[in-house]
């Protein structure tokens, strides 16, 4: 069966959320913040196969969803981005915007690649907003959400 026309809506991973925490040890308590930052969240890229000739693997995929990055976790450590998702696209595949009618990319050489849905960014932990004025904050960010489009390859 020959499919050269789809229509797919991509969901792009959330960042992850920042951390709360603070230092302490046994022997001394009160040693600061230490909160990480959360990762990024996966974003969709379309990438050119010149070994295809038709859009038939996307056709029963009408969602596409990323993955959220890892929150933040204590002693500094930052959470893991996510892996991006890279979708094969037979050469000539034009990515229009379902709503504004916007063509996003045109691939047309082998292994071109475009972002067309992008990840969030991942939210900031505790450690990151300690300044000389506040040397302990006690909050933290959340994850960016990732983008979301509908669109017609």
């Amino acid at each position: 069966m020959f499919v050269d026309e789809i229509v797919v809506k991509l969901i792009a991973g959330n960042g992850g959320d920042g951390c709360t925490s603070f230092h302490h040890e046994k022997s001394m308590p009160n040693l600061g913040p230490d909160g990480g930052n959360g990762g990024k969240g996966s974003s969709i890229i379309f990438e050119v196969d010149k070994g295809l000739k038709t859009l038939i693997d996307l056709r029963y995929h009408k969602i596409i969803k990323g993955d959220k990055g890892v929150n933040g976790k204590g002693s500094d450590r930052t959470g893991a981005n996510a892996d991006d998702i890279i979708i094969k696209v037979p050469q000539g595949t034009t990515v229009t915007d379902i709503k504004t009618n916007e063509v996003i990319c045109d691939l047309v050489e082998d292994k071109q690649s475009c972002v067309i849905a992008k990840g969030g960014r991942g939210g900031k932990g505790n450690a990151f907003f300690a300044t000389h004025d506040n040397p302990a904050p006690k909050f933290s960010e959340n994850g960016e959400p990732g983008e979301i489009k509908e669109v017609k390859c």
